[in-house]
């Protein structure tokens, strides 16, 4: 196996020289159980799952289904009780807790429902805030904060603080603040929920820009069948299992042959 990740720009290989690329997530009997006896919960029972680079995917299901337990999973923020999780080749379930947050901190970008942006703060120190972890230099940071931010249509809103900005543009600021790291895989948690239809669509245009322009891998909880109809392949949850899995036709996909304006 490969040894630990521990820089960005050291992808994790699989085993083997000359081995074809693995899928970005390989989930292989994974479960997750709360609980023990009568109170015993299964919020994942027994999932396979594979998302390949470059896929746009919707993951859907009623409250309860195990959906966002999944994408916790995905995203190195829980552990299974069993099954094996491959990222990028490498098996999660071996890796130290130091190691998880290594690996989300360099491959995985995330954007929430509540934006989860530092209030006191400006668009840019928000956007900057990954690459501090990460050790960045201060001019290098800031110069990867404002392309950031300008890819996703908010040039001149560097110095608003959150309070300055719109609901739509809080949440362009945490899609900025995901991909400023340029990860392998993002992972959005419902992010429209706060948002008018309006706004909804545009930051889906913008979603679907990123996945068909820059080519990065989106994996997306959402309830909403309109947001859905964005993504390529649509995974739907039911009772801790997956019930249905499939490809959405790229001429019904909106924006499906080619990028979309911001």
């Amino acid at each position: 196996m490969s040894p630990p990740i521990a820089d960005r720009t050291e992808r994790p290989r699989a085993e083997g020289e000359g081995a074809a690329p693995p899928a970005l997530v390989a989930f292989r009997g994974i479960t997750k159980i709360y609980g023990t006896g009568m109170a015993e919960v299964r919020a994942l029972d027994g999932v396979d799952l594979t998302i390949g680079a470059g896929e746009f995917v919707a993951i859907m299901g009623p409250s309860g289904s195990g959906k966002s337990t999944c994408l916790n999973m995905i995203g190195c923020l829980d552990t299974s009780t069993s099954g094996s999780y491959r990222f990028a080749g490498v098996e999660v379930g071996t890796l130290s807790r130091n190691q998880r947050a290594l690996l989300r901190r360099h491959y995985l970008g995330f954007v929430f429902q509540g934006y989860n942006l530092l209030k006191r703060t400006s668009a840019l120190e928000n956007v900057e805030m990954p690459l501090v972890y990460r050790r960045v230099p201060g001019r290098e940071r800031r110069r990867r904060a404002h392309e950031a931010l300008a890819a996703v249509g908010l040039q001149g809103r560097e110095h608003h603080t959150p309070a300055e900005l719109s609901g739509g543009q809080q949440q362009r600021v945490a899609v900025a603040r995901a991909i400023v790291t340029a990860p392998a895989l993002l992972l959005a948690d419902e992010p429209t929920g706060n948002l008018d239809s309006t706004t909804s669509r545009e930051i889906m245009d913008l979603l679907t820009e990123l996945n068909v322009e820059r080519g990065i891998t989106i994996a997306m909880v959402t309830h909403e069948e309109e947001m859905a109809t964005y993504a390529r392949r649509i995974v739907r949850f039911l009772d801790g299992r997956i019930v249905v899995d499939r490809e959405r036709p790229a001429d019904r996909v909106p924006g499906g042959g080619g990028g979309l304006a911001v």
